[in-house]
């Protein structure tokens, strides 16, 4: 099972739009989105997907109004972080800011994904048995630069597809 994976899309409209189109022609089941949506409207856009869509608020989405309404009714399913879920016996945690990611992991033994985002930075690393992934730059004008990340679960391999 492969899901899709996005971060800090800022409503950055033109790009959520290219995002989508990548999402549904990868045909992933699901969409982890790590937080900073910043509008309302920019999250409704996300109900194009052809997949289920799972997330926590950014830093930039605490105090936006309308996300919470958005996301209740398109189904996403969105929260503050850390979110836990449970993907084919896979044990993930979704971050926004990765400040507190190494206290949770210490706590919480047997996570073996951490998805994230806020830095704008990728890392695709594993870390005492515990995939990190933050598919980096998603919001940016620079074409070519920005990028969604798709996770194998089986594998637990996570790979960039650049837009």
């Amino acid at each position: 099972m492969k899901i899709g994976v996005v971060s800090d899309t800022h409503n950055n409209l033109r790009n959520i739009e290219i995002i989508i189109n990548l999402f549904n022609d990868e045909k992933v089941p699901i969409v982890v989105h790590t937080g900073d949506i910043s509008n309302a409207n920019s999250l409704e856009q996300f109900s194009k997907l052809n997949s289920e869509l799972i997330g926590v608020y950014g830093n930039n989405d605490r105090n936006e109004s309308g996300l919470k309404e958005v996301a209740q009714k398109n189904n996403f399913k969105f929260q503050d972080p850390p979110r836990r879920l449970k993907l084919l016996d896979r044990e993930i945690v979704i971050f926004h800011e990765p400040d507190n990611i190494d206290q949770f992991i210490a706590e919480n033994k047997l996570i073996q994904v951490v998805l994230y985002g806020h830095t704008h930075r990728y890392e695709n690393n594993t870390k005492n048995g515990v995939l990190y992934f933050n598919p980096g730059e998603s919001a940016g004008m620079q074409k070519g630069s920005n990028a969604i990340g798709i996770l194998d679960l089986i594998n637990l391999e996570a790979k960039r597809i650049f837009f």
